[in-house]
């Protein structure tokens, strides 16, 4: 018995599941998980002493990768003064001054420390903004496990929202409506039903949480559209896109301004740091301004805003994006030609270093076409890369992310592998 499957029996005993998060159990792919020892650029190893080429990167965070020296370096001059005081700090002006210079619709922001903090308060703000109840979302966007934010689909049909968790009362996601991703036709039909009464539409503008979704043309526009006739506010989750795709998030590429942004990850550095922020007449609502209440005892940290400083000025240099296309380019082509001579639908999502190969499909524009998905044969392909060494979120459903700490020699080597495993598992 090896030191993960030991290390496992143990926290199964005292951690429901024995994973403080549930998407870090394998449960959709069989087996225990293994348990993590040490990480450095675009490599970890597990306590048995196994070395895997990363392409979870902490689910996002890792853009730099793993232990990158810099922000090593100011997490240590943090740390040296306190690790946390419950009073401001100038790092925290920095950041917000560096996340408002970036991302061109934050006129102001207000740092939490996680994204289902971010989101869970853009939506309450929205709604005591705009004096309504009403919430629009889409199927297979994930937004945290806000309570109200916990609902999906029936069926991949626009409906009212059922919970999705045990504990969630029906009258809570009760005004939350659910309409199919890429679909600009059920949006209007809510609006259309319920306009009046809707405060805001939150969406990832491309979607991480389904696998990767890109957004149809148009659609964010569309969604743009709407919200403005109907005085409704727009919120984009950039929790995984923002600083992922672009400096300043997706919206800089799609040239989209929302009304607020949720962004976390990336501009923590890999501690517990995220933000959300935008419009300044929208944001003067907050306490102690206005009158929607939100604090947080660790909200700002100066540990977390020192190694999010670091990750942002890096981002910041000529050249960061247009290497990871480059790594992202090279992945993208080896894996297709790999995956053109394997036996069963596939196909494969990228957006520059974001990516996702679904199998038993041949396209994914929403989460009811995601779920569709071959999830065992999935199992086979991850058990199949993690023997070969390579380390995949593990569930169909998520994204893999590339690291700044890649090199093509890793590309071709995870390349390799998965030829390797597509013909075993073919």
């Amino acid at each position: 018995m090896g030191l993960s499957e030991q290390l496992f029996k143990r926290a199964a005993h005292r951690i429901p599941g024995g994973v403080n998060s549930p998407v870090r159990a394998w449960g959709a792919v069989g087996g225990h998980p293994i348990f993590v020892q040490r990480a450095r650029g675009c490599s970890l190893w597990d306590v048995d002493g196994r070395e895997y080429i990363d392409y979870l990167g902490s689910w996002g965070p890792m853009i730099l990768g793993h232990a990158h020296p810099k922000v090593l370096s100011a997490i240590h001059e943090a740390m040296r003064n306190g690790t946390s005081f419950g009073a401001p700090t100038a790092g925290e002006v920095d950041l917000a001054e560096t996340l408002c210079a970036a991302v061109p619709s934050m006129e102001m922001v207000r740092l939490v420390s996680s994204g289902t903090e971010a989101t869970m308060t853009a939506v309450r703000l929205a709604r005591g903004f705009t004096g309504r109840a009403k919430i629009v979302k889409f199927a297979g966007c994930y937004h945290g496990h806000v309570d109200a934010l916990l609902v999906r689909a029936g069926s991949g049909a626009a409906t009212f929202g059922v919970p999705d968790s045990a504990g969630v009362p029906e009258a809570t996601v009760s005004q939350t409506l659910v309409a199919r991703h890429n679909d600009l036709d059920q949006v209007r039909d809510h609006f259309a039903a319920a306009g009046d009464a809707i405060a805001a539409v939150i969406v990832e503008p491309v979607a991480g949480n389904m696998g990767l979704v890109p957004p149809a043309p148009g659609f964010l526009e569309g969604l743009r559209e709407i919200t403005q006739e109907s005085g409704a506010l727009l919120i984009f989750d950039e929790v995984i896109s923002g600083f992922r795709l672009g400096y300043g998030g997706y919206q800089t590429i799609a040239g989209i301004q929302p009304d607020l942004t949720c962004l976390g990850k990336i501009v923590g550095g890999g501690l517990p740091l995220a933000a959300f922020g935008g419009r300044r007449d929208v944001m003067e609502r907050l306490a102690p301004l206005g009158p929607v209440y939100q604090a947080g005892t660790l909200s700002g940290n100066p540990l977390a805003v020192a190694a999010g400083r670091a990750v942002l000025r890096e981002l910041a240099q000529t050249g960061v994006y247009e290497r990871l296309e480059v790594l992202g380019s090279r992945l993208e082509t080896g894996m297709r030609a790999a995956l053109a001579a394997f036996p069963h639908p596939t196909t494969l999502h990228r957006l520059g270093s974001l990516f996702t190969t679904f199998f038993g499909v041949t396209e994914v524009p929403d989460a009811g076409s995601a779920a569709a998905c071959d999830t065992e044969m999935f199992g086979r392909w991850f058990r199949g890369m993690l023997a070969e060494g390579i380390y995949l979120a593990p569930s169909q459903f998520e994204c893999g992310f590339l690291s700044l700490a890649h090199t093509e020699a890793e590309i071709d080597a995870t390349l390799t592998a998965a030829r390797k495993v597509l013909v075993q598992i073919g």
